[in-house]
């Protein structure tokens, strides 16, 4: 909907466009797996990683399903809980992404 550009509505419904394409692109998914294989590989159940980030286990599983999108700072503190960083993650990232 563009109703007034000048107000912002055009780039708005061009953001809000671009957000719900990336859902369902692959790299999202790539992502998805990489946070429930990282969370697995630490021995974690969801609920063990969102005591440590002192959030509900649900808030862990609406990440991993992709229902609840994730910001770079929420990324960290998830990697840090399991034991990773953010650089190592992004590495592994690029490279599936890169295949």
């Amino acid at each position: 909907m563009c109703l007034n550009p000048k107000m912002g509505y055009a780039i708005l419904e061009y953001i809000f466009d671009l957000v719900k394409k990336t859902l369902h692109k692959r790299e999202h998914k790539i992502l998805l797996e990489q946070l429930y294989r990282l969370r697995m590989g630490a021995g974690l159940r969801q609920a063990d990683l969102a005591e440590k980030l002192g959030v509900p286990q649900s808030f862990i599983s609406k990440i991993e399903s992709g229902e609840r999108r994730t910001d770079l700072i929420e990324l960290r503190e998830i990697c840090i809980a399991l034991g990773s960083n953010l650089i190592e993650f992004i590495n592994e990232f690029e490279k599936a992404v890169n295949k």
